[in-house]
């Protein structure tokens, strides 16, 4: 299988630590750090996903992310796992130069899957070069869309509220939209594909990256919109009982 993943990539790092008392100088918890984990985030994320989920050593899974740093720090009280705050640090993120190898790369593969955080690095018409070279082409975006630029994909993965953000129910470009519902599950074209909803949910962090991965590593092998949408659920519930930012397999 050879997928291309393209978008913003940033460090996830999370700080896990006891609150036992407030602080005399203001009615603050005090934080006492015990742990902290790195993990590759967003777009690098995907490809995270991407890799255990197709689980193949010959496969040719490749990233194009920006040069830029950009860290995501959370933290956490241990025992509840309950976030205390996140503190994010990034500059001003570069625009992407499509070389002739990364639309090669993108002529190439399987499918591509576009993970666009809206910071800079892609613009709606880099969206649309990607798209157009693709084979099959998936979107996950912050961006409000021009409908333009929707078509130029064959899906794009939103959640609810992005979804309303940029239409309604009876537009009729809901045939390339598949909306995640958290543990409700999925929507497409109207119907709802439940999830495996988890018994215990200890973390949603970086489940919509396991969803467009799950999703199109299945529509590859089955070109099967349905079934790919409940293979994305149930791998989906996997990642939440997990801490952190993490990958369905991953140690196991």
């Amino acid at each position: 299988m050879n997928i291309v993943v393209i978008g913003e990539k940033c460090f996830d790092v999370f700080v896990y630590g006891n609150v036992d008392r407030l602080s005399p100088e203001a009615p603050i918890p005090v934080f006492l750090p015990q742990q902290t984990l790195l993990t590759d985030g967003m777009a690098a994320n995907v490809f995270r996903n991407v890799k255990s989920i197709v689980g193949d050593c010959s496969s040719n899974i490749k990233g194009f992310y920006q040069n830029e740093t950009v860290k995501k720090t959370r933290y956490v009280e241990r025992k509840s796992n309950y976030p205390f705050i996140r503190v994010d640090e990034e500059g001003k993120i570069q625009r992407i130069k499509l070389t002739d190898v990364m639309i090669q790369n993108i002529k190439n593969a399987d499918a591509v899957i576009v993970s666009d955080y809206d910071k800079g690095f892609l613009l709606e018409e880099d969206l649309c070069v990607i798209a157009d070279n693709a084979k099959i082409s998936i979107l996950d975006t912050k961006k409000k869309l021009k409908k333009e630029t929707i078509k130029c994909f064959n899906f794009v993965k939103l959640n609810k509220k992005e979804f309303e953000n940029n239409f309604t129910e009876e537009d009729e470009l809901l045939d390339r939209i598949i909306i995640t519902l958290g543990a409700k599950g999925a929507q497409y074209k109207g119907k709802i594909y439940p999830s495996d909803s988890p018994q215990e949910t200890i973390d949603v962090s970086g489940a919509g990256d396991t969803f467009v991965a799950a999703f199109t590593v299945s529509y590859v092998k089955t070109n099967d919109v349905e079934f790919s949408i409940d293979e994305a659920n149930k791998i989906s519930s996997m990642v939440v009982k997990k801490r952190g930012v993490s990958v369905p397999y991953e140690g196991e």
